[in-house]
């Protein structure tokens, strides 16, 4: 019985999901828990408890498990690594282990990414953001290297917050019901999509090879620089000029 079938059968006749209905799903998406987490992991000092990640991304399935409808239109393996991710990322920002001053640096990165690139109406090359920002070209790849832990691709982090600093919704509400009839969400996701598509389309070349191996072919950062005959770290700075572009297009969009 697959995992739709299995959570629809147990709301249907239970008031809620009995234990072991749970520990089996549990026990079947423990490799995508610990893929997830290895994932993450790379791009985290190494201070941060690895099991503490792994026990938070159960609890994310878990609640995937509680407000996943079978009756709509979307993988239940799909919904559940959105929440896993969710809650994984939401426990990091708990405990702030990116410092404020990375933080900082990592926004002014963002600005001028957008800034340079709205002005030119193309993408903006080192020189340029350099310049945009008054740095010599190796004290800006120095910035480049000292924000990269934080970039995180994380489209939880481009949702609006309110006038109170709160966040107003998230990403993964719009994406977990596909046959969505609240026409302002499928417009939104729709344009998400598009930006995305667009800008991952306009980065150089190398950008995108990066993006297109990283997150659609699953490949790690060491394997991607096998392939492009560059180093480990080399691949890894690319990774973060291009995250910081994709960053700055969502926000604009997000705040439209």
């Amino acid at each position: 019985m697959g995992m739709e079938s299995l959570l629809r059968d147990a709301k249907e006749n239970y008031s809620e999901i009995p234990a072991s209905v749970k520990e089996q799903i549990v026990l079947e998406h423990t490799s995508l828990i610990r893929y997830i987490v290895n994932r993450i992991a790379i791009r985290l000092p190494s201070h941060i408890d690895l099991d503490d990640l792994h026990n938070t991304g159960v609890i994310g399935l878990i609640d995937a498990m509680e407000k996943y409808d079978p009756e709509k239109n979307c993988k239940f393996k799909t919904y559940a690594e959105f929440r896993i991710k969710g809650a994984i990322l939401d426990q990091l920002r708990s405990l702030d282990w990116v410092p404020r001053s990375v933080r900082q640096k990592s926004r002014r990165l963002e600005r001028a990414y957008g800034e340079v690139e709205q002005r030119l109406g193309r993408g903006a090359s080192d020189e340029e953001v350099a310049d945009s920002l008054g740095l010599q070209i190796d004290k800006f790849h120095e910035l480049i290297n000292q924000v990269r832990g934080i970039s995180l691709v994380n489209l939880e982090e481009v949702r609006g917050v309110n006038a109170d600093g709160d966040r107003t919704g998230s990403f993964a509400d719009i994406v977990e019901d596909v046959n969505s009839e609240n026409p302002f969400s499928s417009v939104k996701l729709t344009e998400s999509k598009n930006v995305i598509a667009e800008t991952i389309a306009t980065l150089p070349e190398k950008e995108r090879l990066v993006i297109t191996l990283y997150y659609y072919e699953d490949l790690n950062m060491k394997e991607i620089g096998g392939i492009l005959g560059i180093t480990e770290s080399r691949v890894c700075q690319i990774h973060t000029k291009s995250v910081l572009r994709l960053r700055a297009k969502l926000k604009s969009l997000m705040d439209s």
